[in-house]
């Protein structure tokens, strides 16, 4: 083995020391992911198992995350904070994301996919997963700028495009009331889960009130899990809270 590869271990081991807990591996986490430029087999640590190594080192930290709607997607911005009391200026780090509807995936709400990726970044950006190729949400997807507008160019008047098994498509433009017919008729059903993570949190305890079940994974998810094992004044919210719950648990492994 060369200098450099030896040197480049060394590194890697000397970054996998932060942030360390005794008796927790984050690798043991990790997923494998496909480089979609070079084809390469790479790890990456989702989420929500950030999350966890985050609460292990810092068992009273906050995640604060926001989603603001911008046209046709949402643009989060995630803070990460040590303690709960520090003041808003006093994070650890910060990141933002842009999400938009993913007609593969009709069930994700791309309010919460923002989220969701802000957290992450957020959290890599504090040392959460820095060992690992990739950290947080998969980055498999068109990108959104956040001026509203897909930061890849759609194809010009007449443009020759390939189909994969199904040869060429010519595109043709749309009228300004075909467009908006396209798209109220493309609207996807509501699923569950999304309807689930939009249901209020009926805790009353300080940072909860009015937050969402959803929000709950990031901001406090053992609140979470007693709606769904405890709360019995409303079924449908303790179903729902349920639902969060096995999703995020199904993400993770």
């Amino acid at each position: 083995m060369s200098n450099q590869s030896n040197g480049k271990t060394a590194a890697v081991d000397i970054i996998s020391s932060i942030h360390k807990v005794e008796g927790f591996d984050p690798a043991a986490l990790a997923v494998e992911y496909t480089d979609l430029n070079s084809g390469e087999k790479r790890k990456r640590l989702p989420v929500m198992a950030q999350i966890a190594w985050f609460r292990l080192v810092f068992p009273e930290g906050k995640i604060s995350v926001n989603a603001t709607p911008v046209k046709d997607h949402y643009v989060a911005h995630a803070k990460v904070y040590k303690n709960y009391m520090d003041p808003p200026d006093h994070f650890l780090s910060e990141a933002t994301a842009s999400r938009t509807h993913d007609p593969a995936n009709p069930t994700v709400s791309p309010r919460e996919w923002a989220q969701t990726a802000a957290i992450g970044v957020a959290l890599r950006n504090a040392g959460f997963g820095l060992q690992f190729h990739a950290a947080g949400d998969a980055f498999d997807h068109l990108a959104v700028d956040e001026r509203g507008e897909l930061m890849e160019s759609p194809p010009a008047e007449g443009v020759i495009i390939p189909q994969t098994g199904t040869g060429h498509q010519t595109v043709t433009p749309q009228t300004p009331a075909e467009e908006s017919s396209a798209t109220t008729s493309a609207q996807p059903e509501e699923s569950p889960l999304e309807r689930a993570t939009k249901m209020i949190c009926p805790l009353t305890k300080d940072g909860l009130k009015g937050k969402t079940l959803g929000e709950l994974i990031t901001l406090d998810p053992g609140a979470l899990t007693w709606i769904a094992n405890k709360y019995t004044k409303d079924p449908a919210i303790a179903e729902g809270a349920r639902l969060i719950c096995e999703h995020a648990l199904n993400t993770v492994a």
